[in-house]
């Protein structure tokens, strides 16, 4: 405990707020780093995944790169979970579903899923309240996708 924690009020929690552009990334970022640590090379390929969506089409690669190291000093500050809470609350009802399919296939692509991934999809299959037929069914469909 710090100083200023012993004061209190003294400090406040910054509130994070995302866009659902951001909402969607921070979800994927948090995907490749469930296991502590985010590779240059594993955000370039979720750039390069989303850049492909039409949420992300009008987002140059510089902006793509800003928008993600500001994901990630948000996971140095606040945590992993502080993000995690802001996305699910700013992510739009109607991407949910794919969100869930994104951040799945990211997960499965290597061939391997650790307890931390298998916490994270579980975390987000509640959070934004994925029926478990429907989430299986994503799963499913993505272990068939990253079976080659």
């Amino acid at each position: 405990m710090g100083l200023f924690d012993k004061i209190g009020g003294i400090r406040k929690p910054s509130e994070v707020t995302l866009g659902p552009a951001e909402a969607f990334a921070a979800i994927a970022l948090l995907a490749i780093a469930a296991d502590g640590y985010a590779a240059d090379a594993e955000i370039q390929g979720i750039m390069t995944s989303l850049s492909r969506m039409q949420l992300f089409r009008s987002y140059p690669g510089d902006v793509m790169r800003k928008m993600f190291d500001r994901l990630q000093g948000i996971i140095q500050r606040q945590g992993a979970e502080g993000l995690f809470n802001a996305a699910v609350v700013a992510l739009p009802d109607e991407l949910r579903e794919t969100v869930f399919a994104v951040t799945t296939d990211l997960i499965l692509a290597d061939g391997e899923v650790t307890q931390e991934e298998e916490k994270l999809l579980n975390d987000l299959c509640r959070a934004l309240e994925i029926t478990e037929q429907t989430a299986l069914k994503i799963i499913d469909v993505m272990l068939i996708k990253n079976r080659g």
